[in-house]
């Protein structure tokens, strides 16, 4: 199993996923700096261009959200999902796509001072929307599903971390209370060493 990344990248939020799961792997520092990932080789894996990336046997997933969906369902001992089939995962779904459809699309347009026009009908909303959403979501106490971390948090949480460095999103009581929570776990710690927290 290959997970190609850059720390300083959203692997860092699959870094995270990895250590937290505590399994064998091999970490592949793709030097985005430099263009690595527009290498021949590397955009046979993907196409994108983009970090990070996984490759396990004939099995290539992209995207942070499904590499972390991915990891959580192939290592089910180390209970980072719920149950397929149970009514939680209706809930843990939702933690893992609102921060690729909604929160990085309307933070990332605000950080060049834009906003779609007709709000309504841009499928990430806008920032007043994205806001409130993420205050819905965050857990005031705990963990997105409760008493169990799991990769919910790695990808809602880490979207929202990720978001408030980049962004400068400013942040409730509440959803810096959650930040906090995140920010003291020692697999966070170990693979977001370069980032600054807000």
């Amino acid at each position: 199993m290959k997970h190609y990344f850059h720390p300083m990248s959203r692997g860092a939020s699959t870094a995270w996923m990895f250590r937290e799961l505590d399994v064998e792997h091999d970490e592949v520092i793709v030097d985005v700096h430099a263009g690595e990932q527009n290498a021949p080789e590397y955009r046979a894996i993907n196409p994108m261009g983009k970090v990070p990336t996984l490759v396990d046997g004939n099995v290539i997933v992209t995207e942070t959200a499904a590499i972390c969906a991915y990891l959580a369902d192939r290592f089910p001992e180390r209970a980072m999902a719920p149950e397929p089939g149970s009514r939680e995962r209706g809930a843990y779904y939702r933690y893992l796509f609102v921060p690729g459809t909604t929160l990085e699309p309307v933070f990332s347009l605000a950080a060049l001072s834009f906003e779609h026009p007709v709000a309504s009908s841009a499928g990430w909303g806008d920032t007043t929307r994205a806001l409130a959403t993420i205050e819905s979501m965050v857990p005031a106490a705990g963990w997105a599903l409760g008493d169990r971390f799991s990769a919910a948090d790695v990808v809602f949480g880490g979207t929202v971390d990720f978001c408030v460095n980049l962004f400068g999103v400013e942040t409730s009581p509440r959803v810096a209370g959650y930040l906090d929570r995140l920010r003291s776990r020692p697999a966070y710690l170990a693979t977001h060493s370069g980032f600054g927290t807000a």
